[in-house]
């Protein structure tokens, strides 16, 4: 028997892939009760996006490590796939249907035992997965070893039938995918007029936080937008690769579906930590958005993770303690498929243990060894990292054409991943 702690997406890819190899389980998890950045009683919520990025497996990133933890048996890719909604080359979900899914997955899984509980201190050994928002005594337990923390922030939700569809053309960028993209343009004059309002409104929390607790990857729009008029015009207002009437917008505010029934959508891009009123206020100064009705507010919340690379093994193994095992965000890594990767990988390396085996850690030449031996390198500078093709191993440098080299990349990738599970079976 071992003890996951935790049924977020690392959690959950780590208790069943344990399961799967015959392991029994038991799943901990404080829910019914709630943190502040959740809504749901499932298991594996989708709190901030309901994009999983990008779906090209030679072109993106994190489109590579969601092929590699397909081939490695994941939970949360099968449920990805079964409860997709269109999102021109994203991989995008019903994030009510995705929970559903991994929670059925797990709790009818002969070698899983659900506990309701709030585990409140660390364990001898285990899988600890509790996520970049772990409270109580167990993260003062955590601080102990040495964790860091920034601050993270969610975009809101609006209901499709409170668009304005005369203010609105549906074209993915570039052209990718079948029009799943709903695009709100605006003028220069519209545009300005929004930023303005958006740096004057007032912020959900009053004290400042410094510019280093803020994660780049998941910037507040306020903060972004405090860097110079036009900045949300080269990120997620960028108009390029769309067109209405034959010409390009001056800025465009992207929305994506949040269901597979396209009652809900996603402000792309969006996170805020303005206060509720200010962000209908704001918001609705975007044509499209004049009469919103917000199904969700965006948020701000800490994320908690730890100083990996003086913590842990690149198996993800505590140094101190090789029998404690530590999965998801609170190992340094961000990003939903990041963190779900962590726990695939933690679940593999805790059986493998458990088995009386040595772990074995796949090479920084596919993406997931790369991100494990990411968090577990010293580095004076480390924060937390999502999936690039800047952390993988080295290769291919003399062929000049980029999207070449990463093809390249990707199948050398995936034929270590074949190699890793030719391993872990042996």
């Amino acid at each position: 028997m071992i003890r996951v702690i935790g049924a977020g997406l690392a959690g959950s890819e780590a208790a069943y892939a344990l399961a799967n190899r015959g392991v029994q389980v038991e799943l901990a998890d404080m829910k019914p009760r709630l943190t502040p950045a959740h809504q749901s009683g499932g298991f594996c919520e989708l709190v901030c996006s309901n994009s999983l990025k990008s779906d090209d497996i030679a072109g993106n990133a994190c489109g590579l490590l969601k092929e590699e933890m397909r081939r490695l048996g994941s939970i949360t890719m099968e449920a990805a796939e079964k409860t997709r909604v269109p999102a021109g080359g994203a991989l995008a979900v019903d994030r009510d249907a995705f929970s559903a899914y991994v929670t059925n997955a797990l709790c009818s899984h002969p070698n899983i035992t659900v506990i309701s509980e709030e585990v409140s201190s660390l364990p001898a050994s285990g899988i600890v997965a509790t996520g970049p928002l772990t409270a109580g005594g167990l993260y003062d337990d955590i601080a102990r070893l040495g964790a860091l923390h920034f601050f993270d922030a969610s975009a809101p939700i609006v209901s499709r039938e409170s668009i304005d569809m005369a203010h609105v053309f549906s074209q993915d960028r570039y052209g990718e995918g079948e029009g799943d993209y709903l695009n709100c343009p605006m003028s220069e004059t519209e545009y300005k007029e929004f930023v303005h309002a958006l740096l004057a409104a007032d912020r959900a929390v009053l004290r400042d936080f410094e510019k280093k607790e803020i994660f780049e990857g998941c910037m507040p729009l306020e903060v972004m937008a405090a860097r110079g008029e036009d900045t949300l015009r080269f990120g997620p207002f960028k108009p390029v690769g769309l067109s209405v009437g034959g010409k390009r917008p001056y800025a465009v505010l992207q929305l994506r579906k949040e269901n597979a029934q396209g009652t809900s959508y996603g402000l792309v891009g969006c996170q805020t930590n303005l206060k509720f009123g200010e962000q209908k206020r704001v918001f609705s100064l975007i044509p499209a958005l004049h009469n919103a009705e917000f199904e969700r507010y965006g948020v701000m919340h800490r994320n908690t993770y730890l100083e990996s690379p003086h913590i842990l093994n690149a198996d993800l193994s505590a140094r101190a303690n090789p029998a404690l095992f530590f999965a998801g965000q609170i190992t340094g890594v961000e990003g939903y498929v990041e963190s779900a990767a962590s726990g695939l990988l933690a679940g593999i390396e805790a059986y493998l243990r458990l088995s009386g085996r040595e772990t074995v850690v796949p090479p920084s030449s596919c993406m997931m060894g790369a991100l494990a031996r990411y968090v577990a390198t010293p580095n004076p500078a480390f924060e937390p990292m999502n999936a690039n093709y800047g952390i993988l191993a080295g290769g291919f440098e003399k062929v000049r054409d980029k999207k070449e080299r990463r093809r390249l990349l990707a199948v050398r990738a995936l034929d270590e991943i074949e190699r890793f599970k030719t391993q872990i079976c042996g």
